[in-house]
């Protein structure tokens, strides 16, 4: 007897959620995922091809909605494309990550689509396979390929993505005790004017002491050892370059290190500041950090988050 073939579904929603992209010692290669906020994407089946954009809702700023400008639909644009699909794609986005925050904004809302999607297909895609997908999105927001945000927010958890062309990624244990504070300054800072910046050569030492700090800071995460943690917990290359965009920086990362956290950097392009820390201190370095931001004049969102092993999910079909 044949089995009962499941029912085709016609419409569904997926969350991705936010994420810290390169981590302090990863650039474009390291990212974790954030708890507190994310991206939904809704789509429905439509007979007729395509992608089409209904509505944006949840942020202050407009987006477009023309698919090949959107992060969302331009990943949609290229899986259809890929696979050839019959079917069209109508979807709205509800953005749950400020714009410009340097929180993974445009990956997530790109991860989710193709999750969302992908639920729609009668055969599934693997993440992986999903993962390049996305990565068309993000390019459209940031200028460039780069998988620090996307790979985190589709994997789950802290993630080491190898390779564009051929991206290969590997879940890497955080220890039980580490909580990220993130403070989000109510500015607005572009991906592609923070990366517009950066030097395009750097010191061969610089290149040995940050390549050091990655090898250290991965190896402390796969043994629990917090020292060595908060030893290689520096970004030589990045972080100073882009810590004049963002007013008061020095002070805010000085108000975490001084209340006992592992690390204090940029998340992403920023304007968005995180540190890591045992669980115990972390309430006490989220208040320094917002009085520091205050005695910028800058008022403030902020949240304290475990890097749990949950990525992008279908939450309603």
């Amino acid at each position: 007897m044949n089995a009962t073939p499941a029912a085709r579904l016609n419409e569904v929603v997926a969350f991705a959620p936010a994420t810290v992209g390169n981590v302090g010692v990863g650039f474009d290669i390291l990212g974790h995922t954030v708890r507190a906020v994310g991206d939904r994407v809704r789509i429905r089946r439509s007979a007729q091809p395509g992608v089409r954009i209904l509505a944006i809702t949840g942020c202050e700023a407009s987006l477009p909605l023309e698919a090949e400008k959107n992060t969302a639909g331009m990943a949609l644009v290229s899986m259809t494309q890929a696979l050839g699909l019959e079917f069209g794609m109508e979807l709205t986005i509800e953005k749950g990550i400020p714009l410009g925050s340097g929180l993974g904004g445009s990956a997530a809302s790109a991860v989710a689509a193709v999750v969302a999607a992908n639920a729609l297909l009668d055969e599934p895609l693997s993440k992986l396979e999903l993962l390049k997908f996305a990565m068309q999105g993000e390019a459209v927001a940031s200028g460039s390929v780069h998988v620090d945000n996307i790979a985190p927010s589709l994997f789950g958890g802290l993630v080491l993505t190898v390779g564009i062309d051929h991206p290969r990624t590997k879940q890497i244990p955080v220890p039980p005790s580490v909580r990220c504070v993130l403070v989000h300054p109510h500015m607005f800072l572009s991906t592609r004017e923070a990366r517009r910046i950066l030097r395009k050569t750097v010191d061969l030492s610089d290149v040995v002491w940050q390549t050091a700090n990655l090898a250290g800071f991965i190896s402390g995460c796969y043994t629990n050892d917090l020292p060595m943690i908060r030893d290689a917990f520096e970004d030589v290359i990045i972080e100073p370059q882009r810590a004049q965009l963002i007013p008061g920086f020095k002070a805010v990362k000085q108000a975490a290190m001084s209340n006992r956290a592992l690390g204090c950097s940029i998340s992403g392009a920023g304007p968005t500041i995180f540190a890591w820390c045992e669980d115990a201190y972390a309430e006490g370095i989220r208040a320094a950090m917002v009085e520091a931001f205050a005695e910028h004049n800058l008022a403030s969102d902020h949240w304290i988050s475990a890097i749990d092993a949950e990525g992008a999910r279908v939450v309603e079909a």
